[in-house]
C-alpha cells in the first residue's frame, strides 16, 4: 500500500511518475544494450590479440560472477540511499572497464576491466536498480506492469545496440565501436536525474510491512522454502542467456551465418523480448506467476533442441532468435513479482539482488563452460544439451512456490 502526497506538495515536473517511468527506461536501454553487443567483439578481439577463446569468455564470465555478486550490494545501496546515486556511479564505472577492454592486449587486465570493473558497473546501473524506484513510486496494482516495462525496454535495448555496434564494426573496426559504446554508457548519469525522487517526500512510503532490519530480512527470507526455490530456478535463466549472448555469434559464423546476419538476430532477440517482457509483467499483474514461469523455461529448452537438432540456416537463426527473444527475459518481471509478493517492496532491491546472483553465477557457468567446453571439444554441443537439461529442471522447481506475503514479513 502507498501513500499520496499532500495538497502543499508540489512536485516538480521531471519527478512526476510517468517522466521518472520513461527515465527509467531509457537507463534499462542503455544498460542492458551496451551489455548485449559483447559477443559480437568475441571473434575481433581474440584474433586480434592471438588469444584463445577461453580468454574473452572468461573475462565475460567474471563480468557476469561479478554483476551478480555486486547486485545484492547496489541493492542495499540503492535500499538505503536511493537508486539514482548507485545508476550515476554505475555509469562512471561501466565506462571506465569497456575503455579498458578497448585499450589493452594483456589477459590480465582485459580481466580486471571487462570482468570486474565493467561488472560492477553493470550492477550499480542495471534495471534491478531502476524497478527498485519504481517499486516503491507505482501503485501495487500497476507495480508488475511497471516492471515488465522496464524489463521491455532492456530489451528494446539489445534491439537497439546490437545492429548498431554489428554497423560500427563493419564500418570502423572494433575499437572504434568499442570506444563508442564507452561513451554511450554514460548518458545513464543524464536520465538517472529523475529517479532522485526517491530521495524526496515525493517517494511513496513502504506501509504495511513487518518493520525488520536489513539483515534480519535478509537472513528470514532464505528461510523460507519458495525464496529459496526461486533463486535455484533464476540460475538456470542466468546459464541459458549469457551462453547464448556470449558465444551465439561464433556459433553462427561457424556455421556460415554472416556477421550482419548475426548482427540482425542478436537485435531480434532484443525486438521479440520487448513483446514477452511486457506481456509478462501484464500476466504477473492478472494472476499467478510461477506458473508462468515454469512455462516460459519449458519452452526455451524445447526451442534450443529444435534449433541444434536442425540445419543451421538463416531462416531457422532468425526463428530461434525470435523465440528465445520472446522468451528472454520475460521472467523477469514475474521473479521480480514473487519477490515482491512475499516479501514487500522495503528491502526489494536486496532481497531481488540475492536472486540476481544466482543468475549470474549461472552466468558464469554458461560463459566459462562455453569457451572451456568449446576449446576441449571443437563444438557446442556439451553446453547446448546441459542448457536444455537445466530448463526441464527449472520448469519443476518453479511449480511448488506459495505465492504470498510471507509471515514474518507482514506487519502486525
Amino acid at each position: 500500500m502507498t501513500t499520496s502526497q499532500t495538497p502543499s506538495q508540489t512536485v516538480p515536473w521531471y519527478f512526476a511518475p510517468m517522466i521518472v517511468l520513461i527515465a527509467g527506461c531509457v537507463v534499462a536501454i542503455i544498460n542492458f544494450g551496451v551489455r548485449s553487443t559483447f559477443g559480437l567483439f568475441t571473434l575481433p578481439i581474440t584474433e586480434a590479440n592471438q588469444w584463445p577463446r577461453e580468454t574473452f569468455s572468461l573475462a565475460i564470465a567474471i563480468q557476469n560472477l561479478v554483476w551478480g555478486i555486486a547486485t545484492p550490494i547496489a541493492g542495499m545501496l540503492a535500499d538505503r540511499y536511493g537508486s539514482a546515486r548507485v545508476l550515476m556511479a554505475g555509469a562512471v564505472l561501466y565506462a571506465l572497464g569497456v575503455l579498458v577492454m578497448n585499450n589493452t592486449s594483456d589477459a590480465m587486465i582485459f580481466n580486471v576491466g571487462g570482468g570486474i570493473i565493467v561488472g560492477i558497473g553493470i550492477a550499480m546501473s542495471s534495471f534491478s536498480i531502476v524497478m527498485a524506484a519504481l517499486g516503491r513510486i507505482v501503485p501495487p496494482e500497476k507495480r508488475s506492469w511497471a516492471f515488465g516495462l522496464a524489463t521491455a525496454s532492456g530489451s528494446l535495448g539489445q534491439f537497439i545496440f546490437a545492429p548498431f555496434a554489428a554497423a560500427l564494426l563493419s564500418a570502423y573496426g572494433w575499437h572504434n565501436a568499442l570506444a563508442t559504446l564507452a561513451f554511450s554508457s554514460l548518458l545513464i548519469i543524464l536520465f538517472a536525474l529523475p529517479l532522485l525522487v526517491q530521495n524526496t517526500k515525493a517517494s511513496a512510503k513502504v506501509a504495511g510491512e513487518a518493520d525488520l532490519t536489513m539483515s534480519q530480512a535478509i537472513g528470514k527470507a532464505f528461510g523460507e522454502r519458495s525464496y529459496v526455490l526461486l533463486t535455484a530456478g533464476f540460475f538456470v535463466c542466468g546459464f541459458q542467456l549469457a551462453f547464448i549472448t556470449v558465444h551465439l555469434p561464433p556459433y553462427l559464423a561457424e556455421h556460415g551465418i554472416s556477421k550482419e546476419l548475426a548482427g540482425l538476430a542478436m537485435g531480434l532477440i532484443g525486438l521479440f523480448n520487448v513483446a514477452g517482457s511486457y506481456l509478462s509483467g501484464i500476466i504477473g499483474g492478472r494472476g499467478e506467476k510461477r506458473v508462468p514461469l515454469s512455462v516460459i523455461y519449458f519452452l526455451r529448452s524445447l526451442s534450443v533442441v529444435a534449433f541444434i537438432t536442425l540445419p543451421i540456416t538463416p531462416v531457422t537463426t532468425l526463428i530461434f532468435t525470435a523465440t528465445m527473444g520472446f522468451l528472454w527475459l520475460s521472467t523477469v518481471p514475474l521473479t521480480m513479482g514473487l519477490v515482491t509478493v512475499m516479501f514487500g517492496t522495503r528491502y526489494m532491491a536486496t532481497l531481488y539482488g540475492f536472486v540476481f546472483l544466482s543468475h549470474q553465477i549461472g552466468s558464469f557457468l554458461g560463459v566459462w563452460l562455453g569457451g572451456k567446453l568449446y576449446d576441449i571439444y571443437g563444438n557446442y554441443d556439451i553446453v547446448w544439451w546441459l542448457g536444455v537439461a537445466l530448463g526441464v529442471f527449472a520448469a519443476i522447481v518453479h511449480l511448488p512456490i506459495i505465492e504470498k506475503r510471507a509471515t514474518t514479513f507482514a506487519a502486525a
